[in-house]
């Protein structure tokens, strides 16, 4: 199995804590998305989007990190990622999503490349529209957590999508200097899972190409 990666994806992350989880080996391949890397030929003819992470499995060939988190637990079932009930999967579905659906692409680096070519934007005003959509969905989830069917994690006492999703996002918010404080559920949850050695292994920091403080 390889993996094309990079250090500071958030959904690179994602997929990192799954195969981690799992006891998947595999080949990382790192690609620096600040220098351009992923618009070389070779990774465009495997990823025409240019983005990552690309998982290849064999002769299969994934991209997009909720679909291949949701095809690793199809194909590598144990531990699950996913709760039996189906409004539980569905549940835990949703958490996801505020991350991986409504803030994280619009601070990913060719929106914010955008806003600084396109619209002259300097880098103060960029990192508070990161900081703006992190912060509309920490208190969109925060919202959620408090619901009964949070535990020790997002939902229960398991781990699930929502975790991970919840991890990437806080590395996320780490990286634009993002208060979580006010955010109890989500820094408690957090904290909980940067002691996960599958999720500590995984962190961005953690990674080749990544600064060494």
């Amino acid at each position: 199995m390889k993996l094309y990666t990079y250090y500071r994806s958030q959904a690179s992350f994602r997929v990192r804590i799954a195969l981690n989880l799992k006891g998947i080996a595999r080949e990382d391949s790192f690609l620096h998305l600040e220098k351009g890397d992923q618009f070389d030929a070779a990774y465009r003819a495997i990823n025409p989007q240019m983005v990552v992470p690309t998982l290849i499995d064999g002769d299969v060939k994934l991209f997009q990190s909720l679909a291949i988190l949701e095809y690793l637990d199809e194909a590598y079932p144990e531990p699950p990622l996913l709760p039996a009930d189906p409004q539980a999967r569905a549940w835990v579905r949703g958490l996801a999503l505020i991350n991986v659906a409504d803030s994280h692409p619009l601070i990913v680096p060719r929106v914010r490349e955008y806003l600084e070519y396109e619209f002259k934007l300097d880098e103060p005003t960029r990192i508070k529209w990161c900081q703006h959509w992190h912060t509309a969905e920490l208190t969109a989830l925060e919202a959620h957590l408090k619901d009964a069917a949070t535990g020790r994690y997002c939902h229960g006492d398991a781990i699930t999508l929502a975790d991970i999703c919840l991890a990437s996002q806080a590395a996320g918010a780490k990286f634009f200097s993002v208060d979580t404080a006010p955010f109890l559920n989500f820094t408690r949850i957090a904290n909980s899972l940067s002691t996960i050695d599958a999720f500590a292994r995984a962190h961005p920091l953690k990674q080749p190409g990544a600064p060494a403080s």
